[in-house]
C-alpha cells in the first residue's frame, strides 16, 4: 500500500500559494527529485510549463532546486504535458517535469513528472522524491553545480512528431475544423498540426493571458466551440484542455462527443486496419453503451480504476494498445507513451477518413446510456463516501436500479471533490437517484464526522 504523502494520482496540485503549491516547496521538492531521478543519467531534466501565470516562479523555483542538486536543465516553455513526455523520450533525459493545474483555474497549479521513457512515475520512485524531501537541502560544490539552456525548436520537433503518427500519405484537405486550445498548452503547437495536414483552421482558445486558461473554452467549457463549429459551417470541433492531455469534439450539429465515442472511432479503425492488439481498457466512468458498440465489432473491454496511469498499468499487463476516459484522456500506445490529447484527435480524423464516414454517423453506432455526473465540492479533502450514511444511500439507490444501472461514488484524486455518477435506461431515474446521492454527501460534508483522507 502506497504511503505517499504528497503525490496525488497524477502529481501535485493545488492552489497556489496553499499548502504544497508554494516557491519554497517547489524548489525543494525540485532538488529532492534531481537526486532521485537524475542519478547516473547524464542529469539532465526537461522542465515545460502551460500558460498560468504562476507558471514562470515555479520554473524557476524548480531551477534553483535542481541546479543545487547538480542537474542540468533543458527549458521547453510552454509545451503540452505529453509534448514533455515525448521530449524527454528523444533528449534522453533522466526526467521530464511539467508544471501545470491540467484542467483547474489559473488559481490552481501543480507539478508533473515523467520517466526516461515519457511514462508517469511508478508510487516507489515518488516514494523516493518524499524521503528526499525529509531531508536538510545540501548544495552540491560550485564546480558541480547544474546549467541552464532553453530549447528553442521544442515545438517545431513536437508538431512533427505529432504529424507522424498518421501515414505521411494522408492529409486532410477539404476539411474545416474549430480547434479550441483552452487558452492553454496547445496554443502553439495544435492549429498548426491540422494547418500542415491541409485542413482549414479556425482558432478558438488560441490568445492565454496567464489568466484565462480553461476560462468559457475548452475541453471541460465546451460551449463556444459548439457555438464556433455551427456558426462556421464547420466538419467537427476539437477542444483540449490547459495541459493538451485531453480531448473532446463536437461534431457538425454542435453535438459533444465524448471520450468513449472518440476511442470507439479509432478502435473501429484499429480493427477494421488488422492493427487491433488487446482489450480496450475503459475505467469505472465508461458508458456501459460504449462497452456493448465495442462488442458488436467483437472488440473486447475492460475496466480500470479512473486515471490515466491505471489505463496504461493495465494496457501494459496485457500487452493492450487503446485505452481512455470519457473525460478525453486516450492513451494510443501504438503511438506514443502518454495520453496525448493531439495525438488522439488524430487518429480520430485518420480513422474517418480510412473508414469513410463522418463524426456525425460514426457516433450514432454508439447508443450510450442516460448517465449523469454531479461534482460535490468538500473545501478539503475528506473521507465522505465511507461514511455510513453515504453507504446506506448508495446501497438503497443499487437497490432501487436492480440491475438496469450503475452508480459509483469516489473522492477525487486532483481536485476537492465527490464526484458522484449514475448511469441507468430511465433518464429520470438516472437524475433523481443522482442528484438524492449528491444531497446526501453535501448534508455530510456539512457534519463534523467526516475523517480527512490521509
Amino acid at each position: 500500500m502506497s504511503t505517499r504523502r504528497y503525490f496525488g494520482t497524477d502529481g501535485i496540485r493545488g492552489r497556489v500559494g496553499e499548502g504544497m503549491i508554494t516557491p519554497d516547496f517547489v524548489l525543494k521538492l525540485g532538488w529532492a527529485a534531481g537526486r532521485v531521478l537524475a542519478k547516473g543519467n547524464g542529469g539532465k531534466v526537461l522542465i515545460g510549463k502551460d500558460t498560468r501565470i504562476s507558471g514562470y516562479m515555479f520554473e524557476s523555483a524548480l531551477e534553483a532546486g535542481l541546479v543545487a542538486a547538480g542537474v542540468n536543465i533543458r527549458l521547453l516553455g510552454p509545451m503540452t504535458t505529453p509534448g514533455v513526455a515525448y521530449l524527454t523520450r528523444t533528449f534522453r533525459a533522466s526526467a521530464g517535469i511539467v508544471i501545470t493545474a491540467s484542467h483547474n483555474p489559473y488559481q490552481d497549479n501543480g507539478i508533473k513528472f515523467f520517466s526516461p521513457d515519457g511514462d508517469k512515475l511508478p508510487d516507489e520512485v515518488e516514494e523516493a522524491i518524499e524521503a528526499e524531501l525529509e531531508q536538510p537541502l545540501r548544495t552540491v560544490e560550485s564546480a558541480a553545480l547544474g546549467k541552464v539552456r532553453r530549447v528553442e525548436d521544442a515545438n517545431g520537433r513536437y508538431i512533427e512528431f505529432c504529424k507522424s503518427t498518421i501515414p505521411s500519405s494522408m492529409n486532410f484537405r477539404g476539411l474545416k475544423v474549430v480547434v479550441d486550445c483552452a487558452n492553454g498548452a496547445t496554443y502553439n503547437t495544435a492549429p498548426y498540426v491540422f494547418e500542415e495536414l491541409g485542413a482549414e483552421v479556425v482558432r478558438l482558445g488560441t490568445e492565454p493571458d496567464g489568466f484565462n486558461i480553461n476560462r468559457a473554452v475548452g475541453s471541460t467549457q465546451p460551449d463556444a466551440l459548439r457555438q464556433a463549429v455551427v456558426g462556421e459551417k464547420a466538419d467537427l470541433g476539437i477542444a483540449f484542455d490547459g495541459d493538451g492531455d485531453r480531448v473532446l469534439m463536437v461534431d457538425s450539429t454542435g453535438r459533444l462527443v465524448d471520450g468513449d465515442r472518440l476511442l470507439y472511432v479509432i478502435a473501429k479503425d484499429r480493427s477494421a486496419g488488422g492493427a487491433m492488439r488487446g482489450e480496450v481498457v475503459g475505467t469505472l466512468m465508461s458508458n456501459l453503451g460504449f462497452e456493448h458498440a465495442l462488442g458488436r465489432l467483437g472488440i473486447g473491454f475492460v475496466r480500470a480504476n479512473v486515471g490515466d496511469r491505471y489505463i496504461m498499468e493495465h494496457l501494459k499487463r496485457v500487452d493492450g494498445i487503446l485505452g481512455g476516459e470519457p473525460s478525453g484522456h486516450i492513451i494510443c500506445r501504438d503511438r506514443t507513451s502518454t495520453g496525448d490529447g493531439i495525438v488522439a484527435a488524430l487518429q480520430v480524423l485518420a480513422g474517418l477518413k480510412r473508414l469513410e464516414t463522418s463524426l456525425d454517423a460514426i457516433c450514432a453506432e454508439v447508443e450510450c446510456y442516460p448517465q449523469v455526473l454531479i461534482n460535490v465540492r468538500t473545501g478539503e479533502r475528506r473521507d465522505v463516501v465511507s461514511l455510513p450514511a453515504v453507504r446506506d444511500a448508495v446501497a438503497a439507490a443499487e437497490c432501487e436500479l436492480a440491475g438496469r444501472g450503475r452508480l459509483l461514488l469516489r473522492t477525487s484524486g486532483t481536485e476537492p471533490l465527490v464526484r458522484v455518477m449514475v448511469e441507468g435506461v430511465d433518464e429520470g431515474e438516472v437524475r433523481r437517484l443522482g442528484e438524492w446521492l449528491a444531497e446526501v454527501v453535501r448534508e455530510q460534508i456539512a457534519s463534523p464526522l467526516g475523517e480527512p483522507v490521509s
